[in-house]
């Protein structure tokens, strides 16, 4: 198989291992499903035998393993080929609180995401007894922890993933809900409020809600009004998301001997203390037959076969991997935790002819993933009849949780006879970069994002080309049919649904999926209040597991959009989208060229003090003002300049000017400038600096620029997170922080890039 495009710069970027003499260790594609595969099979005592197996499920694309299995097994590197962790408890001491971060920070330098519940840290004010001072509270502790994963990123190459959440009976929880209303604050986690039955019940009854810590009542709220207010929160700036915490222990398969308070980053894995997420996706649209016709079909006994081989395969993982701390191991081996899902649920949909949300796509989808389901358990139990069920297994207490007790009576006999290998098996986890390298797959259990859109590559000699990046299933379509036949009904695509549409899904799936599921319901920037508002309570009544909402905002911005809206049925495909902000009336003026410098510019110089350097540092932001066709006139960023007495910071201060200045040039969302000089840290240490620990010389030059936008307009003014939920301008679309183009989209609860690949959590 060759792969070309935005495929093979994944794979060669990601997936491609290379020794210590910086040489590719795998040739080709094949190559890598075959390291994999060897990897995975070394366990057995037929290796040659499984090691084939192995590759005919990986060969095209069939069954895809998470990214740290691509990229890890076989290499020979002691690494983690688990995605994701939950941590363990936080000791309310300083002592344990720092262990923790210590535990935290060991496991994001492996490339692990992190999981913490925050509600076991006494509120802000409260006493510390024998010190004689107040508890800062849970959220200072947070930037603790987002400054160590800014850190740990600024030394590696993958940005750190982060999830925390918080009780909603927490004396600190409106601090919690609002603390994201802050722009800069807490830019490596997502938020989730642990929302329990009860709370939902007060709620509907409208009656007051008390806010405790270690047996002590702090405050009584009224219900409805916090609820209202996680509810604006996430409306107006896309955070936190909801957990229905009490049904995930519920569903739990091993509530018996573990209770959950948190889930990894992007949510698909519910996991006890020192959990581990262990992921692969089955690739369903390479199993539909005779797509586009009126007899497409997904084979469900190819299904089960690949299911079969892929549980078997990860089972395997568990034991090759290497693990941050030896906690993790344990739990792992102690309950043998999997989560294998699908990927390419909407593009299979459209391969037969059915409408992402329609209630044949429900059927459908219920009807594929309950095969799914019941393979895997079956494969389970075929394996612990051979190796022997998990440690931890209770045939009574399994067999009477509610997930088990909806299997075929043949499983469950299995399972009362021989046991089974693993404690839970499902799970739909985020997939957008290994569905990109998979021919641009429609990413989990999300809709068509955008049927094709346009990447700008960069070429060896420092030119750029563009090119034009399809969806799997509209390719396939005009392959067969030629790029002028219309497009069926079912070619639709994200802006084109309503929530409902992505609710039934997600319900539609919920009941095969034994830990939970990365979704995200985008929802339009014109959608009232009200009617966002009943899209969690129809989660929870349709029995979601937790709900997370994507709405254009202010603070995180807009995904990418279309140039032109969708075409209808019968009236051939549309034209390929472009970019947010390459119109011109757009808030971001993309520039495609370097806009030439026009003779005057306005700027302003600010002196910048240094500890360690015996003279001041002037920086000089310059700005060009843009008249748009509407008539307002907006400043933004055009050039820097560097100037110091002390020449031993000459060459590099010159190098930055220069580089910042390409970027300004070429336009949209520079933000993330900012963002990248602040988390850069210097190894001898940083500087206090007007009551603010800065991590380097260069982080303190990313505060003046981004002062200097601020004051230009450019970007908003710091949210004070402890006020009312203020009402807030519009932001520019959203830019990637590892290419700076307006593509980056929200889905599976992750950041991906349209135009570079970069994802926040593959």
């Amino acid at each position: 198989m060759t792969l070309t495009g935005i495929a093979r710069q994944i794979w060669d970027m990601k997936y491609r291992p290379r020794g210590e003499d910086g040489r590719p260790l795998d040739a080709s594609i094949e190559d890598t499903w075959r390291r994999v595969a060897r990897a995975a099979a070394s366990v057995e005592a037929d290796a040659d035998g499984w090691a084939e197996r192995f590759y005919d499920a990986l060969a095209d694309f069939r069954f895809l393993p998470a990214g740290r299995i691509l990229a890890g097994a076989g290499t020979g590197r002691q690494v983690t080929l688990f995605n994701c962790f939950v941590m363990g408890r936080i000791p309310d001491s300083m002592e344990g609180i720092f262990q923790a971060l210590k535990e935290a920070a060991l496991t994001l330098q492996q490339g692990g995401g992190i999981g913490y519940d925050f509600s076991t840290l006494r509120p802000k004010g409260a006493p510390v007894h024998g010190v004689g001072a107040d508890a800062s509270g849970p959220l200072s502790f947070m930037d603790v922890w987002d400054a160590m994963c800014r850190t740990i990123m600024s030394a590696g190459s993958r940005r750190g993933a982060m999830m925390a959440t918080l009780r909603c009976d927490h004396p600190d929880i409106e601090a919690f809900v609002d603390a994201k209303r802050d722009p800069q604050r807490l830019r490596m986690f997502n938020l989730s409020v642990l929302v329990s039955d009860a709370f939902l019940a007060a709620v509907e009854a409208g009656r007051p809600w008390e806010l405790t810590f270690d047996g002590r009542v702090y405050r009584t709220v009224d219900a409805r009004a916090l609820w209202e207010r996680i509810m604006h929160a996430t409306y107006e700036v896309a955070e936190p998301g909801v957990i229905f915490i009490d049904r995930i222990n519920q569903a739990n398969n091993l509530a018996y001997c573990e209770e959950i308070f948190a889930t990894n980053p992007c949510g698909e894995q519910p996991l006890p203390p020192y959990g581990a997420c262990l992921l692969g996706s089955v690739n369903l649209p390479r199993f539909v037959d005779q797509p586009f016709s009126e007899a497409a079909t997904l084979n469900l006994e190819a299904l089960r076969g690949v299911v079969a081989t892929a549980v078997r395969l990860l089972d395997n993982v568990i034991d090759i991997s290497g693990f941050p701390l030896a906690e993790q191991r344990h739990e792992a081996q102690a309950k043998r935790r999997i989560g294998l899902g699908v990927t390419g649920l909407a593009d299979a949909l459209i391969l037969c002819g059915v409408r992402y949300g329609s209630p044949r796509s429900v059927e459908l989808t219920q009807c594929w993933l309950r095969t799914l389901r019941d393979a895997a358990y079956a494969a389970s139990v075929d394996l612990a009849r051979e190796k022997g069920a998990f440690p931890l297994f209770d045939a009574a207490a399994y067999l009477e949780r509610p997930m088990v007790a909806d299997l075929d009576a043949a499983v469950r006999d299995g399972i009362a006879q021989h046991g089974i290998r693993n404690g839970l098996l499902t799970s739909i986890a985020p997939t957008g970069t290994i569905s990109l390298l998979a021919g641009n797959v429609s990413s989990g259990v999300e809709p068509v994002f955008a049927l094709g859109y346009r990447r700008t590559v960069m070429q060896a000699d420092g030119t750029r080309r563009t090119e034009e990046v399809e969806d799997y299933a509209h390719r396939e379509f005009r392959d067969r049919f030629g790029a002028d036949a219309a497009l069926p009904a079912a070619f639709v695509e994200t802006a084109a649904l309503a929530p409902a549409d992505h609710l039934a899904i997600q319900a539609a799936c919920q009941p095969f999926v034994d830990s939970s599921i990365s979704k995200t319901i985008n929802c339009p920037e014109e959608l009232d209040f009200g009617a966002f508002k009943s899209v969690y309570r129809d989660a929870h009544r349709l029995g979601c597991k937790g709900c997370t909402t994507y709405r254009p905002n202010p603070v995180t911005g807009a995904v990418l959009e279309a140039a032109a809206a969708p075409a209808a049925p019968g009236q051939g495909p549309k034209p390929v989208p472009v970019a947010a902000g390459e119109d011109a009336d757009a808030q971001v003026v993309y520039i495609s060229e370097p806009l030439a410098r026009p003779e005057e510019l306005a700027g302003r110089t600010y002196k910048l003090r240094w500890p360690d350097s015996d003279h001041a540092i002037y920086v000089t932001v310059n700005d060009v003002v843009q008249e748009m066709p509407s008539g307002e006139v907006r400043h933004r960023p055009f050039e820097v300049f560097i100037n110091s007495k002390n020449m031993e910071h000459y060459a590099w201060t010159v190098a930055l000017t220069r580089m910042i200045s390409a970027v300004f040039r070429r336009g949209g969302d520079v933000a993330f400038v900012v963002e990248e000089l602040k988390a850069v840290f210097d190894p001898r240490g940083g500087h206090w600096m007007g009551g603010r620990y800065v991590p380097s010389l260069l982080a303190a030059i990313g505060q003046v620029i981004e002062r200097h936008m601020i004051s230009i307009g450019f970007l908003p003014a710091p949210v004070d997170a402890r006020a009312d939920p203020p009402m807030v301008e519009t932001r520019p679309h959203r830019g990637c922080p590892r290419c700076g183009m307006p593509g980056l989209v929200r889905s599976e609860n992750c950041d991906l890039c349209l135009t570079c690949g970069y994802s926040r959590c593959a």
